[in-house]
């Protein structure tokens, strides 16, 4: 069965412009890009209705196992527009998926240790890297192919303990912020660029009532199973006697109540928590013409905690932003081809957003 991958509140930054890396999972800051920003076209980064810079809101570790594709260096990244008028439609919403095309030759990920990290997140990074790539999820032939929880919990618990624990106010040093240095890189900072408050996220499966809770490292593709509302007996009633646009919402609610800090669900080629019955179409990918499939959404408890530690401009932002919940589709065939890619064999694919309102 398919499992579903919170993502949790974990220890704020100490700084706003904090730098970490490609393989670091958070929230707001600004993106740490594997590549050089020259590589992403501007356009990309601005909002398709006010032509403003877009605010980075989420980063996302994403690498996909499963046979015939083997992907570790893959990244996405959400933005929005922060303008009043511009919060509330649906094109002012952007998703990019980063990744590395995939030859022979392995990946040339870095070295944990070729510089040294912000004690804020380091352990908790190092561990998510080196735990999550020694663990192989592909699809197996004859269907069995559940996951040892024991054994992951076991080897997570530390990290996931490090950020449930490590909670602390974020520090809004604004505009007066300086650069945080990595090894001999820093980051420069252009401060016509929008910048939410920074913390980090840990990983937690979604249980459902009949399981026992474990902790999971972030992120893991698992084979699809479109059952999970079996599971969930003690709704049936409810949705059984609620008209159907209820019965959505009250789906959602009671997912959201379960976890009421989650801060987004991942569930890579798995089913979508929707929050009204209006859909938008996907549309296919751009740079292959091949279908998009749900990988995560965010959620509103990450506007809440964005909320309490913003400034009061960023706070009028956000309070236009209404949405419940950003669902993010991506390219089912992770198309990345050499045709399509730049320096280094990178490609960068602007996919797919569907926003649904309050």
């Amino acid at each position: 069965m398919v499992g579903v991958i919170l993502g949790m509140p974990g220890p704020w930054a100490d700084d706003i412009y904090e730098v970490s890396d490609h393989y670091t999972t958070k929230i707001g800051g600004l993106p740490d890009w594997p590549v050089s920003v020259s590589m992403i076209k501007s356009h990309v980064l601005e909002c398709s209705l006010c032509k403003s810079n877009l605010c980075h809101l989420a980063q996302v570790y994403a690498p996909i196992s499963r046979k015939g594709a083997e992907i570790e260096e893959r990244i996405i990244y959400i933005f929005g527009c922060v303008a009043p008028e511009c919060g509330i439609t649906p094109v002012s919403w952007k998703a990019l998926r980063v990744q590395k095309f995939v030859s022979g030759e392995g990946s040339n990920a870095p070295d944990d240790d070729t510089v040294p990290l912000p004690t804020s997140y380091s352990t908790l990074n190092n561990d998510w890297k080196k735990d999550l790539l020694s663990f192989d999820f592909a699809e197996e032939e004859d269907g069995e192919n559940d996951i040892d929880l024991e054994e992951l919990s076991r080897a997570f618990s530390q990290a996931a303990s490090l950020a449930s624990h490590s909670k602390k106010k974020v520090r809004d040093h604004g505009h007066n912020a300086k650069p945080v240095a990595l090894g001999q890189k820093s980051r420069v900072i252009d401060e016509k660029l929008p910048v939410m408050p920074c913390f980090y996220i840990y990983a937690e499966e979604e249980i459902f009532p009949k399981q026992n809770k474990k902790t999971l490292p972030f992120i893991n593709e698992q084979n699809v199973d479109n059952t999970n509302d079996e599971v969930w007996e003690e709704e049936k009633y409810e949705y059984d006697r609620a008209p159907n646009a209820d019965r959505i919402y009250l789906k959602f609610k009671k997912r959201l109540d379960a976890y009421p800090e989650q801060c987004f669900r991942y569930s890579y080629g798995g089913k979508e928590l929707l929050a009204s019955a209006e859909q938008s179409d996907p549309e296919k990918c751009r740079l292959c013409g091949g279908s998009r499939h749900y990988e995560m959404q965010l959620m509103p408890p990450l506007l809440y905690f964005l909320h309490e530690a913003t400034g009061k401009k960023l706070k009028q932002c956000l309070d236009k932003w209404n949405w419940m919940t950003l669902i993010v589709y991506t390219c089912s065939n992770n198309c990345s081809s050499e045709g399509s890619c730049g320096k280094d064999g990178w490609t960068v694919a602007e996919e797919a957003i569907v926003v649904q309102y309050e």
